[in-house]
């Protein structure tokens, strides 16, 4: 260790403590952010409503408060966008994180509160807390690190507010400190066309000696790709030969790990995932040897876990962290310093320890693909498919759809299985106008697929007539109540319908 990161290493001491102690005061911890959060929202409309000051306990909480999605507090943002305070939060909120996946909506927008600011910056302190106590020789702060984010800008509701991707808001207000250490500059990364800002990077990080990367897996592979085009290198370790660790999130790594292995040769690269969404930050992986990650419960989120086949019960089951078992699959319910109160927010996971209580994130709650981070839902496929067919006078029988990762895993395509009642004029079109559609409806996929930097036009397979009904014959699913899963995030079950198209 050089005598910067050993000197620097000193100040997160204190935290790596503090963390050690989760395996024994995680209950403790969670009881007094939930009053934490109630205390602090008691005087917003929304802790009038559910009078805040009256909850005592976790079951007052439990019994008072219902399970809200998207659509149940899209009403009260767009107020807070507006300018309006202490409606689920008590202060003016001028950020918001964009993303998709919303039922109605091409994007949604969440509140990024000054707290929750403050709590991304302290699970990126905390990654490096951790990284560190894992590895000692590390060379750390001795060099720069790259950090591969989005872009905003005002937005289009409100001049006051300001939306853009979770990483873009962070970085508009990171700490001064945190920018000596960080490349590229801050008005190139925030730049809001993608392939100039690739460019951008490249060219002004290339010849810098750069030892970590943040970012998405699959924006971040576009990157290095670019920079060994750039600079006639085969492996990423000849431009960086000091590169020594990859925070990564967004979207599962497994798709992508062997190819950044091939790039980056090196026993010395190491490998940090990351939970952090545009609603919190969750988790971060403490072990390298160990894919699970560490749930943090000091960052202002309250956790409660719904039994992932009770979701769309009347009544289901609803546990708070102190309750959770290993080896089932949960959807996740959040209650955060952003103003969101037991909100369902889409993913599931699977704890495999307690105290402290590790986790993977095992899915969504509902069908979808982001192997790309293009989150793409069953809703966009399905107006996006009904869209389409009104337009090029198609019926579509059955339809599913699946990521194919290219031998150049920078980047895929998704392909689509569909059997058709009655056949386009010209596939290529139908699928080119479906592609399009997609687009209109998911912000996320329209970004991916830009000049197809990381995600290919979709294709299209036609289905023989009669294979999806024989595929659910071989499985003894025939029957009404028994439907096509829409979209899969892995080959499994396009693999075995391809095979039956034979």
């Amino acid at each position: 260790m050089d005598i910067l990161t050993r000197v620097t290493s000193q100040i997160f001491v204190p935290r790596q403590r503090e963390i050690e102690r989760f395996a024994h005061n995680t209950d403790d911890i969670q009881r007094n952010q939930l009053q934490s959060l109630l205390q602090k929202a008691r005087n917003t409309e929304w802790g009038k409503k559910y009078d805040f000051k009256s909850i005592r306990t976790y079951e007052d909480f439990s019994s008072r408060l219902p399970l809200q999605g998207y659509e149940d507090i899209k009403p009260y943002v767009f107020r807070m966008i507006n300018g309006e305070k202490n409606v689920l939060w008590p202060s003016i909120v001028k950020w918001y994180a964009k993303s998709s996946g919303t039922t109605n909506d091409k994007s949604k927008f969440i509140p990024v509160t000054p707290e929750i600011k403050h709590s991304q910056y302290k699970g990126g302190f905390d990654c490096v807390a951790l990284y560190l106590r894992s590895n000692p020789k590390s060379r750390f702060f001795s060099r720069k690190g790259l950090i591969l984010g989005g872009s905003h800008s005002p937005s289009s509701l409100n001049q006051s507010a300001h939306c853009g991707d979770l990483s873009a808001v962070l970085i508009q207000n990171i700490p001064i400190i945190v920018n000596h250490f960080r490349v590229p500059k801050k008005r190139i990364i925030l730049m809001d066309e993608w392939e100039s800002k690739i460019k951008a990077i490249v060219d002004s990080t290339w010849n810098v000696d750069v030892n970590s990367l943040s970012g998405v897996p699959s924006w971040m592979l576009v990157l290095i790709k670019s920079v060994l085009e750039k600079t006639g290198k085969q492996y990423l370790t000849d431009v960086w030969p000091n590169l020594e660790v990859f925070f990564h999130g967004g979207i599962s790594f497994e798709p992508y790990r062997d190819q950044y292995k091939t790039l980056i040769p090196s026993d010395n690269m190491h490998y940090i995932e990351t939970y952090n969404a545009s609603e919190g930050f969750f988790g971060i992986q403490d072990d390298p040897g160990n894919s699970s990650l560490l749930m943090m419960p000091d960052y202002g989120v309250f956790y409660e876990f719904v039994p992932l086949n009770e979701l769309d019960s009347a009544n289901p089951t609803i546990l708070p962290l102190e309750q959770v078992e290993t080896g089932k699959n949960y959807a996740m319910v959040i209650t955060t310093c952003g103003g969101l109160w037991r909100y369902v927010i889409g993913d599931t996971v699977r704890f495999t320890s307690l105290f402290p209580h590790k986790f993977i994130i095992s899915g969504r709650t509902k069908h979808y693909i982001n192997a790309f981070g293009e989150e793409l839902m069953v809703d966009n496929a399905d107006k996006a498919i009904s869209m389409t067919s009104r337009e090029t006078g198609t019926k579509v029988k059955e339809y599913t759809a699946a990521p194919l990762f290219l031998l150049d895993k920078a980047k895929g395509l998704h392909q689509w299985f569909i059997e058709f009642e009655k056949m386009p004029p010209s596939i290529d079109d139908f699928a080119a106008l479906l592609d399009k559609h997609l687009q209109e409806l998911n912000s996320d996929y329209e970004a991916k697929r830009y000049k197809d930097i990381s995600l290919q036009p979709l294709k299209i397979t036609v289905s023989k007539e009669g294979t999806f009904y024989n595929w659910l014959k071989q499985k003894g699913k025939l029957g009404g109540q028994h439907k096509i899963p829409r979209l899969s995030n892995d080959r499994t079950q396009i693999e075995e319908l391809l095979a039956l198209n034979l």
